[in-house]
């Protein structure tokens, strides 16, 4: 008999990815000599992304399938006058349909034949293939396709003649005086007063907030302490409550930030429930042994300079590996899979609606109000975010081979410190999830990608708004790394900087 028959194939196969797949070490194809039958199978190349695989296997190669397909129907169906498992093969043809054996056969099979064809094939397959099943014969052969995406070829040119400036690292006496003065702030105390609030103090309020004259429901708030100018409150509160004593009110109308009523206008009524004046402590010797480990002001002051000079110069060393990154990204012609490009769109998005401005009580629309952008100007943002996602890996991963860059135990377990410190999890609690989930090889990824960006960067000539030299080698690894990272997992620059 012979079954003849096209289908799409609803077997899982391997190349699954969430976001652009690790490279994966290969393997040596399974595939094995039959006498004069073996496996046989032939790339095209569709575009410079995509390949269609196609495959013809002789039948002895499903007979372990097949074996196996009749064991499973064994044990899952009954026939009178058979033990349970016991039914033979020719019975459960009978009752059942050999198409039905075939087709659990074959489905258990194509995994093994697409895994040694992608292995023959030499290729970097990135997500699920579309497999269609051309031809089955029973007892003679079985041919399918395979189209997949897959990473494109990458030829690094020459970078040692980037050339980046950045900012020059300069630290006023205004700078360390502001610094000075938030540490002084956060010494403040406070004492009630009996009279009128004034900027700087600190008022304890009760607030009512109504939309088309109706209170909201989550639009009561009581006993809540604001800084007068903080800014941190409604618009409007500061003109409304200065000048207001103890049990003095006001109403003024302003936009709802968060709740039901997000981007209304409302009329909020503010009650003075009590006014308190902050005090400063003297900016002395005294402040300092009271805010630090130092005995006199001036020692204090000269700690700040330093953090300052410290910070300044961690952001000039990320500075320099983004405007490295980007000479570099746009040294290389880099082909994008078009589906992985609209998951990474989709994935980015779904990631900042419902995650971080979830988190934040936003919706999208509103978010794009705040930021003064159109619905097309955000998708062209994140589109192009994405695309710089996907060729950062893309690149960066061609120089890890190119390099022969490995990643250590020791480097290993410093870049999951920090991711768990990121995190807010403890290292043991990040490991274990990371473990669980299967996601070392991409913090493996993260680490050769950040050492690969190193290179780039040692390679590169950056110099400061001065003119001068910079001298990156210090704490490079993990700068790049972070740095790296950014690039791949966030939709925000600020929140780049912060993750990485």
């Amino acid at each position: 008999m012979a079954l003849l028959c096209k289908l799409r194939a609803c077997v899982c196969l391997p190349g699954a990815i969430g976001r652009v797949a690790e490279p994966q070490p290969r393997q040596k194809s399974r595939c094995q000599p039959q006498g004069d039958r073996t496996v046989k199978s032939a790339v095209e190349t569709l575009n410079p992304t995509r390949v269609r695989l196609t495959v013809e296997v002789p039948f002895e190669e499903l007979k372990p399938s097949l074996d196996a397909a009749y064991k499973k129907i064994n044990q899952q169906v009954s026939v009178p006058g058979f033990r349970k498992g016991k039914i033979p093969a020719r019975v459960i043809d009978q009752r059942f349909g050999r198409g039905a054996v075939l087709e659990e056969a074959v489905n258990d099979a194509l995994p093994k034949f697409y895994t040694e064809a992608v292995n023959e094939g030499e290729l970097n397959p990135l997500g699920q293939p579309e497999v269609d099943i051309t031809e089955l014969k029973d007892n003679e052969s079985l041919t399918f396709t395979a189209e997949v995406d897959v990473r494109p070829a990458i030829e690094i040119p020459d970078y040692s003649g980037i050339e980046v400036t950045v900012d020059a690292v300069e630290v006023s006496d205004e700078d360390v005086e502001k610094a000075v003065q938030q540490l002084r702030d956060r010494f403040a105390t406070t004492s009630v007063v009996e009279r009128a609030a004034a900027e700087g103090d600190v008022v304890t309020v009760d607030l009512e907030a109504k939309v088309d004259g109706e209170v909201l429901e989550d639009g009561v708030a009581k006993g809540v302490s604001y800084t007068i100018g903080s800014g941190e409150l409604l618009d409007g509160i500061d003109a409304a409550v200065t000048g207001l004593e103890a049990g003095g009110s006001a109403t003024f109308t302003s936009e709802l930030k968060g709740g039901s009523a997000q981007g209304k206008e409302a009329e909020v009524t503010v009650n003075v429930t009590e006014v308190k004046a902050r005090e400063l402590p003297e900016l002395d010797d005294d402040f300092a042994q009271l805010a630090s480990e130092f005995d006199t002001l001036d020692e204090l002051k000269a700690d700040s300079r330093d953090r300052l000079e410290q910070s300044r110069k961690f952001e000039q060393a990320t500075q320099a590996q983004e405007k490295v990154l980007d000479a570099l990204l746009e040294l290389v012609e880099v082909p994008l899979p078009e589906k992985l490009l609209a998951d990474e769109i989709q994935t980015r998005k779904h990631n900042l609606e419902h995650h971080q401005l979830g988190q934040m009580g936003l919706t999208l629309e509103a978010y794009l109000k705040i930021q003064e952008k159109t619905a097309e100007e955000f998708d062209a943002e994140l589109k192009e975010q994405a695309e710089k996602g996907i060729k950062t890996q893309f690149v960066l991963d061609e120089l890890v081979g190119k390099e022969k860059l490995s990643v250590g135990q020791e480097e290993l377990t410093e870049h999951l410190v920090r991711r768990a410190q990121s995190s807010g999890m403890s290292p043991d609690q990040f490991a274990q999830a990371v473990v669980e989930g299967g996601q070392v090889p991409m913090l493996v990824g993260e680490v050769a990608r950040g050492k690969a960006l190193a290179v780039v960067v040692e390679a590169a000539k950056v110099t400061d708004t001065n003119g001068q030299v910079i001298d990156l080698d210090e704490d490079e690894d993990e700068e790049s790394t972070e740095a790296a990272e950014a690039t791949e997992e966030s939709t925000d620059a600020a929140a780049e900087k912060s993750e990485g």
